[in-house]
């Protein structure tokens, strides 16, 4: 681990823009915790009657995430949960894209969007930001540091944003007859 204090900042950093992608996405889920359900179920990797229970799973696993990041000794925990959801949900997007259910919704959070390899990509971009959370320190920021940290994971959130709404446009050019 390093001791760099810019190091300490880049980490924190990653968290804070961990937390902001796993709150909207577990707010998705929860504004319509139905229509999450069935992208679950869309990607035929469970049965019937264990969708509904690992959706619940997923979403409680995601405001854990956002919970332990308010709590700068938890950041670690945070970090390697994300990095568990994050590879967790690469995995099933390109086991469903295997098995030919490319045209799912992913259930992200956000615009709609079809599973592509694109998403898998974007989640292991996200996977490694949420890694270098594992690097925070848990002792505590200075105003100053704090207000720069919470500045930054804020405009690589909105990057991300951005990002996801280029990706999502693409997917729908990309899938127009």
């Amino acid at each position: 681990m390093t001791t760099e204090p810019w190091f300490a900042l880049v980490a924190a950093t990653a968290v804070a823009m961990t937390a902001l992608v796993f709150a909207r996405a577990a707010l998705h889920k929860l504004w319509d915790f139905t229509s999450f359900t069935g992208f679950v179920a869309d990607y035929g990797l469970l049965a019937e009657p264990l969708v509904k229970p690992v959706s619940a799973a997923l979403v409680a696993a995601e405001l854990a995430v956002v919970a332990s990041t308010l709590v700068p000794s938890a950041h670690g925990v945070a970090a390697g949960l994300a990095l568990v959801l994050f590879a967790v949900y690469a995995g099933a997007m390109a086991a469903a894209m295997r098995a030919g259910r490319d045209r799912v919704e992913c259930g992200c959070g956000g615009a709609p969007q079809p599973l592509s390899w694109t998403l898998v990509a974007r989640n292991g971009a996200l996977a490694a930001v949420a890694a270098l959370g594992l690097f925070s320190a848990p002792a505590a920021l200075d105003a100053a540091e704090a207000a720069a940290v919470l500045a930054c994971g804020f405009a690589l959130w909105v990057a991300f944003l951005l990002a996801d709404q280029i990706l999502a446009n693409a997917a729908f050019i990309r899938l127009r007859p």
